[in-house]
């Protein structure tokens, strides 16, 4: 049975920094592309970051702000937020996916989120 668990939301100040984790189980992270989504209140989801075998992708509007890594010992994914904006603010989901399903597969996995807040 595949875990994946967030943590590390919080609330912060505009220009802070919150790292956050993505705990997995039943699943090698390293095997699969691991991707970090956010869902805004009244907004739909949309992508953040994403890591395949080598490469990571970021979206335009987080790019140079997020990165983020892989502990392949700790099975765990990790998303460091810096220079963090109000519009930051949603809440953020770990999923997973097969390298196999290619970028344009949907992801089956979900974790159940962790907030961000981002006051001015």
């Amino acid at each position: 049975q595949v875990q994946l668990v967030e943590s590390g939301g919080g609330l912060v100040q505009a220009g802070g920094s919150l790292r956050l984790s993505c705990a997995a189980s039943g699943l090698t992270v390293s095997s699969y592309t691991m991707a970090w989504f956010r869902q805004a209140p009244g907004k739909e989801r949309e992508f953040v970051a994403r890591v395949g075998r080598f490469v990571i992708t970021y979206a335009d509007s987080v790019k140079g702000r997020f990165t983020l890594s892989r502990d392949n010992a700790k099975n765990t994914v990790y998303l460091q937020m810096n220079s963090l904006k109000p519009e930051d603010t949603a809440i953020y989901y770990c999923a997973a996916k097969a390298i196999a399903a290619g970028t344009l597969g949907t992801y089956p996995y979900w974790g159940q989120g962790t907030q961000v807040t981002v006051s001015s």
